[in-house]
């Protein structure tokens, strides 16, 4: 008996409708593989993030820690109380201009010791990466108290050299300000200075050459050649020194006992500690809290959308 010609079937048995492609399948294939770095990750950060933004509506205290006092809700009680408070401005400007040099400097110490890094032999090198990994590698409180002793206005070898006598660098507000830089970039550039030496390596050297015979100068070569190419790196590592500049706490609270002389190197993170413990106002440091990853995060997307406009891909 012949079949008809619409319900003929194709050859191997097989039906078509089985073996289409399912465009969906190959979109969910990623998110299957990250599927338990999420989980974790939902459980190391969405929750506590979560308890930040809580607590920073209620009334808690040393008073609610106790259980002497039920907890209560405030709304937006700490918040306006804490852009009430003219310190809080003074801080958070501090942090903003204190945050903005610190990823200025390492961007630049970085960036140049990585094209440092191409231009000298492989001992050098070697001998350079091992110095800068070993200060990376360094604990924040260890390194703190090192570069306090070196400035020591007594012992320390810096004054000495500079003929300093016994100057107190932490001390004044902005030579305080001014050392702990000097630290946080210390520690901070080695991560640029392997990334960027890693996106130059990557760089075709024919394109470098070719920049080089038409007479273009080392630093030409960087601005109008090297920049552009290793710009999506030079994204990632801007945004990463963001975020570990901003939310500086080991380097000032080490280095300037706490914040300074009546609180005049205070920064957001360390503002945040002292009214949260240091003064049992939980909730006000909960409400700096939130308040410094609102700022970090619309620095961070207001910085992404701007390189996407310029044609970037990210």
């Amino acid at each position: 008996m012949r079949l008809r010609e619409g319900w003929a079937r194709p050859r191997g048995g097989s039906r078509t409708s089985n073996t289409a492609p399912r465009p969906w399948v190959g979109s969910l294939t990623p998110w299957i593989y990250l599927a338990p770095a999420l989980v974790v990750l939902g459980g190391l950060l969405v929750y506590p993030v979560y308890q930040l933004g809580l607590i920073s509506f209620l009334e808690y205290t040393q008073a609610q820690v106790s259980g002497g006092e039920p907890t209560s809700f405030r709304g937006l009680g700490n918040y306006r109380e804490l852009f009430g408070d003219p310190e809080f401005w003074r801080v958070l400007l501090a942090t903003v201009v204190f945050a903005a040099a610190c990823v200025v400097c390492t961007i630049a110490v970085g960036c140049a010791l990585a094209v440092l890094l191409t231009r000298v032999r492989a001992v050098p090198r070697l001998v350079l990466m091992l110095a800068a990994l070993g200060a990376w590698a360094t604990p924040a409180v260890t390194g703190s108290t090192v570069w306090l002793l070196l400035f020591d206005p007594d012992f320390g070898p810096v004054n000495r050299f500079l003929g300093l006598g016994d100057h107190s660098w932490t001390y004044g507000r902005y030579s305080a300000f001014l050392l702990v830089l000097l630290e946080v970039v210390w520690c901070s550039f080695p991560f640029v200075m392997v990334t960027v030496y890693a996106g130059i390596r990557a760089v075709p050297a024919e394109v470098l050459e070719a920049a080089a015979l038409d007479g273009a100068s080392q630093w030409r070569i960087w601005r109008s050649v090297l920049a552009p190419m290793l710009r999506p790196i030079l994204t990632v590592v801007t945004i990463q020194s963001v975020i570990w500049d901003f939310k500086v706490f080991t380097q000032i609270y080490v280095m300037t006992g706490g914040g300074g002389i009546a609180g005049q190197n205070l920064v957001l993170n360390v503002y945040a500690y002292q009214k949260a413990f240091a003064s049992s106002q939980y909730s006000l440091g909960s409400a700096i809290g939130v308040v410094m990853l609102l700022i970090l995060l619309a620095v961070t997307l207001g910085y992404l959308r701007l390189l996407r406009r310029q044609g970037e891909e990210l």
